[in-house]
């Protein structure tokens, strides 16, 4: 049976803010689409990967055209907007991602997709907007109006927008502050308050005590009204906040160590034979001489064998010399010296891991003190960073600025119960985290 044709309201802004506010949309984007931004030749959304850490998305797959080509997909978890205020799921709806141009394309949101609106996204019309709303539980509220829509005609009255990749933000209430100068408010008062008691926030609004080593994150996220949860980042009016414990905060050392991820390998000996026989096999002694322990630690770098371990990592798919990747099922691969792979993280997995990173972040330097009871303090000199993508992340790797440092250990290993520890972390120093952005900006809350 042919689906019915939609009958779209022209919606005004008020009404779409609304709507999409109902709905628990907290992030609101626009995109002017093209000519060739239709459903045959699939809309364009990024000339990067970055688009990833701007839509929510499901994992990335590799699938294989029918003409033998390998390409990485992702499912987006879109819903059409319906005239009565509710949504519909568009449940083929994908992101298209090509590492090696690099470029991102949207497909498949017609496709069994109730009340969709077909006749705009199926036309070479110029000027027609497409609206993507992000919600708190990671969902994407879709709607579409014409190039002469009363839609359409609002926006110019909007000012000038804040850009997010190909999109602009549409504030969801009448202000005319950004969500930047939002942020840099908050940090400036929380800088202001000096010593704060240990703390987080339950999603329920309530505060609990913090007290282990970690707090520092927790603390300024129920400062800002974040909520503990679990999901890979917080979010503060698109950003995402990163807090990073110092000795002194007027002073951060570009050797400072960031924790960046710390993914489980997804193939190799590690993966196919579980982390005891991996340690078993490619570990050695403690070094501190405790007995009965075997250790897999130390800076794994690209191209660089490791003295201890005897590993080296490599990347598989990637062309140095281009600085770009050239297989979209590629890896970094951890191999010994005979070209076993110990160790392997697939391409998808990273980019699925690094999408949870916010195209925009802020760095925040913490100080502690213990004593009588566990208080963080933040800094006035802030980093603000701005697109990144899985591109940047690989390129890093590639030049050994992100590195994999493990702290792996098996204790107890004569035992008839030895015990394991998992640690896979890939860090990077302060000074280097300019790699992983476009733009990075060192920012002093107080003006001075």
């Amino acid at each position: 049976m042919p689906q019915q044709k939609e009958q779209l309201p022209d919606l005004t802004i008020e009404q779409l803010r609304g709507m999409m506010s109902a709905l628990g949309v907290n992030r609101l984007l626009v995109k002017e689409l093209a000519p060739n931004d239709n459903s045959k030749n699939q809309p364009y959304l990024s000339g990067s990967m970055e688009v990833t850490n701007i839509l929510p998305s499901g994992e990335p797959y590799v699938d294989e055209t029918k003409d033998g080509n390998r390409i990485m997909k992702a499912a987006l978890p879109l819903e059409w907007l319906q005239p009565d205020g509710s949504s519909v799921p568009a449940p083929h709806a994908k992101l298209i991602l090509y590492p090696q141009y690099p470029e991102v394309r949207f497909s498949g949101f017609l496709q069994g997709a109730r009340n969709a609106p077909r006749e705009l996204l199926t036309t070479r019309q110029p000027g027609r907007l497409l609206f993507f709303g992000i919600t708190f539980d990671r969902r994407i509220i879709g709607w579409c109006a014409g190039h002469d829509s009363a839609l359409a005609r609002a926006l110019p009255a909007l000012g000038e927008l804040e850009a997010v990749g190909v999109f602009r933000r549409i504030p969801l209430a009448i202000r005319a502050k950004s969500t930047r100068d939002i942020l840099l408010e908050q940090l400036l008062r929380i800088h202001r308050e000096d010593w704060i008691v240990s703390k987080a926030l339950r999603a329920d609004g309530s505060l609990v005590p913090c007290l282990a080593s970690n707090c520092i994150g927790y603390t300024l996220e129920a400062e800002l009204g974040v909520a503990r949860n679990g999901r890979a980042e917080p979010d503060f009016e698109g950003w995402e906040v990163k807090a990073n414990q110092v000795g002194n905060f007027a002073r951060v050392p570009p050797s400072k160590v960031i924790t960046l991820m710390t993914p489980e390998p997804t193939g190799g000996v590690y993966r196919e034979d579980g982390v005891e026989a991996f340690i078993r096999r490619f570990g050695y002694p403690d070094k501190k001489g405790r007995a009965d322990r075997r250790n897999f630690g130390g800076v794994h770098r690209v191209g660089e064998r490791h003295k201890d371990t005897g590993m080296t990592l490599l990347l598989d798919g990637y062309d140095h010399s281009a600085e770009k990747v050239t297989d979209p099922d590629g890896a970094l691969l951890l191999v010994d010296d005979g070209g076993t792979v110990a160790a392997s993280w697939s391409f998808p997995a990273l980019l699925g891991i690094w999408s949870k990173k916010h195209a925009q972040a802020v760095y925040v330097p913490g100080e502690v003190r213990k004593s009588p009871q566990r208080e963080y303090r933040y800094g006035p000199g802030v980093r603000l960073a701005e697109g990144t993508s899985f591109n940047h992340l690989v390129g890093a790797l590639a030049k050994g600025d992100v590195y994999y440092d493990p702290g792996i250990k098996l204790e107890n290993e004569s035992s008839a119960r030895p015990t394991t520890k998992k640690r896979s972390q890939f860090r990077i120093k302060s000074g280097n985290m300019t790699d992983l952005y476009d733009h990075m900006e060192e920012y002093d809350l107080t003006g001075s």
